[in-house]
């Protein structure tokens, strides 16, 4: 295949809506979605009226005399995003067919709507500031890290651990499938990893044919479920005197995950739900790449993406990321010194001895299992970190 100005390019049929200053461009055989300037468009539209290649670099040339115009460089992008349909009458192969969400259609828009809608947004910001209120004029309520230890058994407190935070991501999830699900969309859930994380992934790209503003529910979907939660428990703590260990033992777990999890939310050199809020608000829909880019200037181990490109009226935000990233460095670690390492110190300190037990011994199958788990998260951990290596080369 040569490829050359007078070549015939045929595009997939593509959607093209304005976004702020830009424009969203869906391509309807895999809707993605991707964010392109003003001059990209203009040359989609003249190539899909069959103009020719080398009129169409002289016509953009003349109009956007600041822009480095190369077309036959555009058509090998749109060619990467699989945005081209053929050349010269011969068809692409691509590989991405059908890659947009289709799940979750059974959940009623109209019940979704019961829970998500115009009133949503300023019940989180109301529930929100409670819940940080309750935490300033109770400081009883802030966890401690020993609050996972319910019982003398590492498996049992574990095991408890595991499922109630198992429980609560569920929950987390279910609230972004409710959001976009109000808005009659699909969605679907994937494994993933942040950090060192192995994390539940809800796919929203359906909700990019959204206007901007509709679009933030969806973002902060999740979040809302949690903070709902965690304002009733924290409720209950300080209103109902409970005696019993085990339900107190809970209800501070609860309390536990959702308090770490708010914060991880602020860590923004992570692509997390707040991250991608601030991406929407703000219209900079490649943020962290483009604050890498800018962090690199001064941090060398940073890798440069070439792919990205800062946009005319981003660099305020671009330049404002790399302080929230720092920002969020300082939250991860400030939690593994409080939460992360004491834990595992207590927990390994508890049980690895036990290993050294007869194995009639129930304390050497309880660090038995412990172990186990570890393994097993550390094995979803790279199976995530594989996976995404493996779609990101193809």
């Amino acid at each position: 295949m040569n490829l050359s100005s007078n070549s015939t390019i045929l595009l997939h049929d593509l959607i093209i809506k304005e976004e702020n200053k830009f424009f969203l461009v869906e391509n309807s055989y895999t809707g993605e979605f991707y964010q392109m300037p003003k001059p990209a468009i203009e040359a989609i539209k003249k190539i899909n009226r069959n103009e020719n290649l080398n009129d169409i670099e002289i016509y953009l040339e003349k109009k956007y005399p600041e822009e480095d115009i190369d077309i036959i460089e555009f058509i090998k992008q749109l060619l990467d995003l699989g945005l081209v349909k053929a050349i010269d009458n011969e068809e692409i192969a691509f590989n991405s067919i059908g890659s947009s969400p289709t799940g979750f259609k059974w959940i009623s828009p109209s019940f979704a709507k019961k829970i998500f809608n115009r009133w949503t947004i300023l019940l989180f910001i109301i529930i929100l500031t409670i819940n940080v209120w309750l935490f300033i004029s109770f400081p009883r309520t802030i966890p401690n890290f020993m609050d996972i230890f319910i019982f003398e058994s590492m498996i049992a407190n574990m095991l408890i651990y595991l499922l109630l935070s198992l429980i609560l991501l569920i929950f987390h999830e279910f609230g972004h499938i409710l959001a976009i699900r109000s808005f009659d969309l699909p969605a679907s859930v994937n494994v993933g990893h942040r950090l060192f994380f192995v994390v539940a992934e809800t796919d929203l790209t359906a909700g990019w044919k959204l206007p901007s503003k509709k679009r933030n529910i969806l973002f902060l979907g999740g979040m809302f479920i949690d903070q709902l939660i965690l304002f009733t428990v924290l409720l209950i703590k300080l209103t109902v005197s409970i005696d019993h260990h085990l339900m107190n033992g809970i209800l501070s777990v609860v309390v536990l995950d959702i308090f770490i999890r708010t914060i991880y939310q602020c860590c923004f050199y992570m692509k997390t739900d707040l991250y991608y809020l601030v991406e929407n608000i703000t219209g900079c829909y490649n943020l962290m790449e483009n604050g890498k880019n800018y962090m690199a200037k001064w941090i060398p181990f940073i890798k440069v993406d070439e792919t990205s490109t800062t946009f005319e009226g981003e660099e305020k935000v671009v330049k404002l990321y790399g302080v929230f990233s720092f920002i969020g460095v300082i939250l991860t670690m400030s939690l593994f010194i409080i939460y992360f390492i004491p834990q595992t110190i207590y927990l390994m300190v508890n049980t690895l001895p036990h290993l050294m037990n007869p194995i009639d011994n129930p304390y050497f199958w309880d660090a038995l299992v412990i172990v186990a788990q570890f393994i097993l998260m550390i094995s979803l951990l790279i199976y995530s970190i594989r996976k995404k290596r493996k779609s990101a080369s193809t």
